[in-house]
């Protein structure tokens, strides 16, 4: 489903060269749930960037779908991003004015999704993370636990190829995030690939696979 071979990645600092990436090959195959795992200043976010299409590699291939996408304009990377990949972020990225469900519309919205069709499919995404009783809630009017749940209901409304999870457990005190590790473990059950970043050891015990990056580097990938 997504394979990277050989990606690097460099950002230029004014005269300074900073190498993160130096040759990062993995894959992900439907229906996995793999955690990446790596200190501060591993690469992991740079890697979850360049395999969620946020930004491109310096050199490398990427693939999604067995199509490589690594090298297209924004525009089409954009709609990927809104069709294929499903985001959930550690700061939940929620609209603060905006209802659970409108906040869930929002990638339908950017789809071109008319408003009845937007609305049913909001209203299952939400009902799928229990909260089909919040719909007109605002994130001020919802705990932590609950604005991830929203966000990983927006994460699922266009049914994405698979769901990327950056530190979703990190603003969250630990019941909570079991809770969620919980929510996302059944999602995968249900048949969603899910790709989570994180530092944290027990999170990983909800994963079958674990994938280690060191200075820029797979370290291990192989451990389940």
């Amino acid at each position: 489903m997504l394979r990277a071979v050989d990606i690097k990645k460099t950002y230029q600092m004014g005269e300074t060269k900073l190498e993160v990436l130096h040759g990062v090959s993995l894959e992900i195959k439907d229906g996995e749930f793999v955690c990446i795992m790596g200190p501060s200043g591993s690469g992991k976010s740079t890697l979850m960037h360049i395999i969620g299409c946020l930004d491109r590699p310096t050199l490398g291939r990427l693939f999604l779908d067995d199509k490589e996408i690594g090298r297209l304009d924004d525009r089409t990377l954009a709609e990927i991003r809104n069709r294929k990949i499903g985001f959930v972020f550690q700061q939940f990225n929620l609209l603060p004015r905006s209802t659970a469900l409108h906040n869930v519309e929002l990638p339908l919205i950017y789809g071109g999704v008319g408003l009845k069709e937007r609305v049913r499919k909001a209203k299952a995404a939400l009902e799928r993370v229990e909260l089909g009783n919040r719909l007109q809630h605002r994130p001020s009017e919802l705990s932590g636990g609950e604005r991830q749940r929203v966000a990983i209901a927006r994460a699922l409304v266009n049914n994405p190829s698979f769901i990327l999870a950056d530190e979703p457990t990190g603003n969250l005190d630990t019941k909570t995030g079991d809770i969620i590790l919980k929510l996302f473990q059944k999602l995968n059950k249900e048949g969603h690939a899910i790709v989570m970043v994180t530092h944290e050891r027990y999170v990983t015990e909800y994963s079958g696979r674990i994938i280690r990056l060191k200075d820029g580097l797979i370290e291990e990938k192989n451990e389940s």
